[in-house]
C-alpha cells in the first residue's frame, strides 16, 4: 500500500470548527498526488485550518498545486513549521495566511533541479525551463516577504537556510511559536530525512543567511481576496493610492483624478536630438557602411552608368571587330554576320572561343568559278560547320 505523505484530520459530520492537515513527507509526485491532496482540501468545510510541515520538498508542481489550493480555500489557513520545510515545501508554508515556525525549526529556498537525458538542444531547453521555474518559486517568496525577485533569486542561487529566527527577520514567517504537546502527533514518527542531497545538509552546515533590513509593523490595510479571506497584501488600488500620496480610503473618482493630474505634470519628451555626422559614420561602420558626401556620391553614379554605357560600346565595337575578322579569314559568310553578332551578345566568351577554333580558308574569299553561287554554299558551309560544333555530328551522319 503507497504511504500517503499527508494526513487530514476529518470533522465531525456537520462540523466546521478548526481542521489540521500534516504534510510530514516528501511531496512526491509517485505517492498520492496532489489531486488528491487538493480534492480532500476542498472537502473540508472548516473556518479554520492548521497545515502542519516537516519536509524536505519534492515535486515542483505538486507543491505549486497545494499552494494555490491553500490560497483558495475560504479558510483562515495557518502553516507550522514543525520541523523543516525545505525546497518546494518552503513554497507551500507562504500558502498560509499566518506561516509560524516552531521553535527550532528551519526553513530552506533554492532553485528548482532536476535529473535529464537527452541530447544538447533538449539539455538546453531543460535548463530554460528550470531558469523559469526558478524565477516563478522566487517570485513567490517575494510576494510573502517583500523585496525584489532579483533579490530571492540570489539567495536561492546560493541555497539559504533560516533558522526560525531568521525566517522571522527574513519576512518568511510571521512569529516563532513554542512548540506545545499535541497528543494526535505523539503517534506520528518522526520522519529522518537525508539532507545531503542538498548543498548544506541543514542550517547548522550552512553559512548564515543575508536578511535585508525590513520594517517589522503589519500592513494597517489588509487586501479582500474572491473567496472572502482576509490577507495582508496589498490590492492594487492600495498601491496605487500610496504611489499618488492619497489618503488609504480615497475612492475610484479620486484616484483617477490623481492619475490623470500626475500624467498632466509630466513635462513632454524632448525632440531627439540629430545624430552629428561622426556619429551616423560610427553607427554606418558597425554595419560596414561608409557615409559619404550626397553630391560625391551622384557623381560617383554618374560615372559607374557612363562607364557601364562606355564599356558596352566597346564589347559591341570588339565583336564586330571578331566577326568581320573571321569573315575575313574565310571563317564565317558575309551573310551570317548578324547571326553571329546577336550570339555574342548572348554568350561572348564560348562565340569567341568557337570562332578561335573555326579553320581559316572554310569558305572561299575570292572568285574561283561560275559553276554555283558560291557565297550560298559558303553559307552551306558555315551551317553544316556550326551544326557539328554544337551537336558533335556532321549532317548525313548519326540518327
Amino acid at each position: 500500500m503507497v504511504k500517503s505523505w499527508y494526513t487530514i484530520k476529518a470533522l465531525a459530520d456537520g462540523e466546521t470548527g478548526p481542521a489540521e492537515i500534516l504534510i510530514y513527507d516528501e511531496i512526491s509526485s509517485w505517492g498520492v498526488s496532489a489531486a488528491d491532496f487538493v480534492r480532500e482540501l476542498a472537502e473540508l468545510d472548516a473556518e479554520q485550518i492548521t497545515v502542519r510541515i516537516n519536509s524536505p520538498g519534492g515535486a515542483v508542481f505538486d507543491g505549486i498545486a497545494i499552494l494555490n489550493a491553500l490560497r483558495g480555500h475560504p479558510a483562515t489557513i495557518t502553516t507550522v513549521v514543525d520541523s523543516i520545510a525545505a525546497s518546494i515545501a518552503s513554497v507551500i508554508a507562504m500558502g498560509g495566511d499566518r506561516v509560524v515556525m516552531n521553535q527550532n525549526s528551519q526553513m530552506m529556498i533554492h532553485n528548482a533541479w532536476n535529473v535529464a537525458v537527452g541530447n544538447a538542444d533538449e539539455l538546453e531547453k531543460v535548463a530554460k525551463d528550470l531558469r523559469r521555474m526558478s524565477a516563478n518559486l522566487a517570485s513567490i517568496y517575494a510576494d510573502r516577504a517583500g523585496g525584489s525577485v532579483d533579490d530571492w533569486q540570489a539567495r536561492m542561487d546560493v541555497e539559504t537556510w533560516y533558522t526560525a529566527d531568521e525566517a522571522v527577520a527574513a519576512g518568511l514567517a510571521d512569529e516563532v511559536m513554542s512548540a506545545a504537546k499535541n497528543d494526535d502527533l505523539l503517534g506520528i514518527a518522526r520522519a529522518s530525512f537525508d539532507l545531503s542531497k542538498f548543498r548544506f545538509a541543514g542550517r547548522d552546515a550552512a553559512p548564515a543567511p543575508h536578511i535585508e533590513p525590513r520594517a517589522q509593523t503589519p500592513l494597517s490595510v489588509k487586501a479582500e481576496v474572491p473567496n472572502g479571506k482576509e490577507h495582508n497584501v496589498p490590492t492594487l488600488n492600495e498601491r496605487i493610492v500610496e504611489k499618488l500620496g492619497l489618503d488609504a480610503d480615497a475612492d475610484d473618482d479620486a484616484i483617477i483624478a490623481a492619475f490623470e493630474a500626475k500624467v498632466a505634470e509630466k513635462p513632454a519628451p524632448p525632440a531627439p536630438a540629430e545624430p552629428s555626422v561622426d556619429q551616423l559614420a560610427t553607427a554606418a561602420a558597425k554595419i560596414g557602411l561608409t557615409v559619404v558626401d550626397k553630391a560625391k556620391y551622384d557623381e560617383t553614379v554618374s560615372a559607374v552608368a557612363e562607364f557601364h554605357t562606355f564599356r558596352a560600346s566597346q564589347l559591341k565595337a570588339e565583336d564586330g571587330q571578331l566577326v568581320d575578322a573571321a569573315i575575313a579569314d574565310g571563317k564565317l559568310a558575309p551573310a551570317n554576320k548578324d547571326h553571329w553578332l546577336a550570339l555574342m551578345e548572348k554568350d561572348r566568351d564560348g562565340i569567341r572561343a568557337t570562332l578561335a577554333q573555326l579553320p581559316k580558308g572554310l569558305i572561299p574569299v575570292a572568285e574561283i568559278g561560275y559553276g554555283r553561287d558560291t557565297e550560298a554554299a559558303a553559307v552551306d558551309n558555315d551551317l553544316q560547320f556550326a551544326f557539328a560544333k554544337i551537336t558533335g555530328q556532321e549532317i548525313g551522319k548519326g540518327n
